[in-house]
This record gives structure tokens, sequence and C-alpha cells, in this order.
């Protein structure tokens, strides 16, 4: 059974979150390392009581939706206070038009 780990970047849902998982991936022809990411929709009991920002741990499970394969098995690292209202101030501050 495969486990990847994550950022949890939504909560939202009722009893599913969103985890952006990042990896390193090596350019083909220059060699060089960048770093990609991907969203997955994982199912938790509860999704109100995982902050954004939380590094969590995933285990691969039958299909519970359309778009669902993934189950929190357990939070690695919370986030900190501030790193979430930081976050949320800058996702305001790309709205606000320039006057």
């Amino acid at each position: 059974m495969r486990t990847i780990q994550g950022t949890i970047v939504s909560n939202k849902m009722t009893r599913t979150v969103v985890v952006r998982v990042d990896r390193l991936v090596k350019h083909k022809k220059y060699l060089k390392f960048y770093r990609t990411s991907r969203k997955y929709k994982a199912d938790v009991e509860d999704a109100k009581t995982y902050r954004l920002g939380d590094m969590v741990r995933m285990r691969e499970t039958k299909p519970l939706s359309k778009d669902k394969r993934w189950k929190v098995m357990e939070v690695v690292r919370k986030a900190d206070a501030e790193e979430v209202e930081g976050e949320s101030e800058s996702e305001n501050a790309g709205d606000k038009q320039p006057s």
C-alpha cells in the first residue's frame, strides 16, 4: 500500500481535505532539478479538525468517490498560527485592485 506526505491546502469540504504533494524531478536534457506538485483529495472523519498548512501522511485506499482515493493516516507536523495567517493575507492581497 502506497503512502505519501503532503500539505493541506483546503479543508472546506465536510469529509475531504485537499493535499498538495511536492516532489523534485530531474530535467532530462539540462539535468537540473525542479519542483512539481500535484493535489490529491483525501478522506477524513472531520475536515475542520485539520488546518491549512498541516503536513499529513496519507495511504492509498479503494475509490471512495470520483476523485478520492486516499485516506489521511496521521498529522506529521502541525501548522503554525503565523503561517496560516500569512497565507490568507497573501491570498487577499492579490484580489485588491490598485487605485
